[in-house]
C-alpha cells in the first residue's frame, strides 16, 4: 500500500481559494484537489482538470443499447422464431421502436449509474488521508480546502509548498500522511 503526503491549506472565501488552486497548478507543486462546502464556479480551469467523459460515456452506452435492443428483436422475430401477424414484415422497423428506445435509455442510465460510482469516482472509498485532520471536518461547513499530493520520501518538497500556501493567504496549513488506495 502506497503512503502519500498531503499539504493541506485552509481558506476563508471562494475567492481566495481560486486564486491559490490557479497559482500552485501554475508552480506544478503536485497533484492538486479542492474541497468546498458548495461548488465554486471556475474550480475546474482553475484546477486545470480535464473535460468531462461522462457525455461521451452516455451516448455510447445509449447507441450500444438501442442497437442491441433493435438486433435483439430482429433476431427473435425474424430469424429465431418468424410469425406473421396481422400480415406484417417480420422485420419491421416500426413496432420495433418503442423497445429500442427503452434499451438504450436503460443501458444508459445503468453505465452511467454503475460508471459513474465505479470508474470515475472510484467508490466506495471510506477512507482518505486528509479525514486525519481535524480542523479539516470544516470543509463540509464554512471553509475552503486545497490539498497538494507529495511523495512521502519528498520532504524537500514539503516545506516550500507550506510556505507558499502562507503566502497565498491560507489561514490553517498541515501536513498528512497516510495510505491513498
Amino acid at each position: 500500500m502506497a503512503t502519500k503526503t498531503f499539504v493541506l491549506g485552509e481558506f476563508r472565501d471562494a475567492e481566495s481559494v481560486l486564486v491559490a488552486a490557479r497559482t500552485l497548478r501554475e508552480a506544478n507543486v503536485g497533484t492538486l484537489d479542492a474541497y468546498s462546502p458548495y461548488p465554486v464556479h471556475g474550480m475546474e480551469e482553475a484546477l486545470g482538470l480535464p473535460r468531462s467523459r461522462v457525455p461521451l460515456m452516455a451516448l455510447v452506452c445509449g447507441v450500444s443499447g438501442a442497437c442491441g435492443g433493435y438486433l435483439l428483436q430482429w433476431w427473435c422475430n425474424a430469424w429465431d422464431y418468424p410469425l406473421n401477424v396481422g400480415n406484417r414484415m417480420t422485420a419491421g422497423w416500426p413496432t420495433n421502436i418503442p423497445i429500442t428506445f427503452e434499451s438504450g435509455i436503460l443501458m444508459t442510465a445503468l453505465a452511467l449509474f454503475f460508471g459513474t460510482i465505479g470508474f470515475f469516482f472510484k467508490l466506495p472509498r471510506p477512507y482518505h488521508p486528509v479525514f486525519e485532520s481535524e480542523a479539516f471536518r470544516s470543509a463540509s461547513l464554512d471553509a475552503f480546502w486545497i490539498s497538494v499530493e507529495q511523495e512521502p520520501d519528498d520532504e524537500a518538497a514539503v516545506a516550500p509548498v507550506l510556505q507558499r500556501l502562507r503566502e497565498l493567504g491560507a489561514r490553517h496549513v498541515e501536513t498528512v500522511r497516510g495510505p491513498t488506495e
